[in-house]
């Protein structure tokens, strides 16, 4: 079944993803940080993509362009009618960044599956090894409308307005800036910190132990209680864009926020220019 009780059906259960397996409208998409898991095992019938090549332009460090794009959903075999099912490893970090680049690309018909690869695994649920190939749909999107996106300009000229809330959910030390980077991870920065004025909110705590969402309740007091109210501008950042993907969809798809954008230069960004503004603790 769908998961109910959020503000737009965009998640699907463990359970309703079983009973899909077979189900040609359906094509379920793993996306992980780490790239050699797929080829471990995944769940029967998904294709792979790598965020690291194919859904990122690695010359502009910008999204994937719109031919790429349309071109990695055609050799999927994604169709304008195929339901897209996202998952992922660290909780559909990825997962949820391929959900909100498709979402630029004006593609309705996505969901993520709750608790992503490790409910999957944690549940003895089917597995595979077999990489599947479809026939090419030769589905073209349209260009991207970055609604959906901000920019370091969005954010520069409006520090310290009150209708802008901006929201980190990096770990606490990188907040405090005394790690620029998780363990393991090449992109960095200059500087380490945070944004003037932003909230510390890390995305951990918006998922159980099992990995699947918390509910509308805990969710709208976790951010609640930090200010983040859905009156306000809010726009998330991280890092490179991946987990502040993740609380955009939290805020976006699950509670509803309207006005909620996903800052994807983050801190790789902000950390390294010239001449802008940080906060450090510590």
């Amino acid at each position: 079944m769908t998961v109910s009780g959020y503000a737009h059906d965009v998640l699907v259960s463990a359970e309703w993803a079983a009973a899909h397996l077979d189900d040609p409208a359906v094509r379920f998409v793993e996306v992980d940080v780490d790239t050699t898991a797929y080829d471990q095992s995944h769940i029967p019938g998904a294709v792979a993509w790598s965020w690291t090549s194919q859904l990122s332009d690695g010359v502009r460090r910008d999204i994937a362009t719109r031919d790429d794009f349309s071109e990695l959903l055609s050799q999927s075999g994604i169709g304008h009618q195929t339901t897209i099912v996202l998952y992922g490893d660290n909780n559909n970090w990825f997962a949820a960044w391929a959900y909100w680049q498709l979402k630029l690309y004006g593609v309705e018909q996505v969901k993520l599956l709750n608790g992503g690869r490790k409910y999957w695994l944690d549940h003895n649920l089917p597995l595979s090894t077999d990489v599947p190939s479809h026939p090419a749909t030769g589905v073209k999107l349209p260009d991207p409308d970055f609604a959906l996106r901000a920019f370091r300009d969005d954010i520069l000229p409006r520090l310290g307005d009150p209708g802008l809330a901006l929201v980190d959910v990096r770990s606490p030390a990188e907040f405090r800036g005394e790690v620029i980077a998780p363990p393991g991870m090449t992109e960095t920065a200059q500087r380490g910190g945070h944004i003037p004025g932003a909230a510390s909110i890390p995305w951990a705590q918006t998922v159980r132990e099992d990995g699947t969402f918390k509910d509308t309740g805990a969710l709208t007091e976790l951010y609640g209680s930090n200010g983040i109210t859905a009156d306000r501008d809010v726009i998330a950042y991280c890092r490179i864009g991946e987990r502040s993907s993740h609380s955009w969809f939290v805020l976006h798809e699950l509670l509803g926020f309207e006005r909620v954008r996903n800052y994807d230069g983050s801190w790789t960004e902000w950390g390294s220019m010239v001449g802008v503004p940080i906060e450090r603790e510590g």
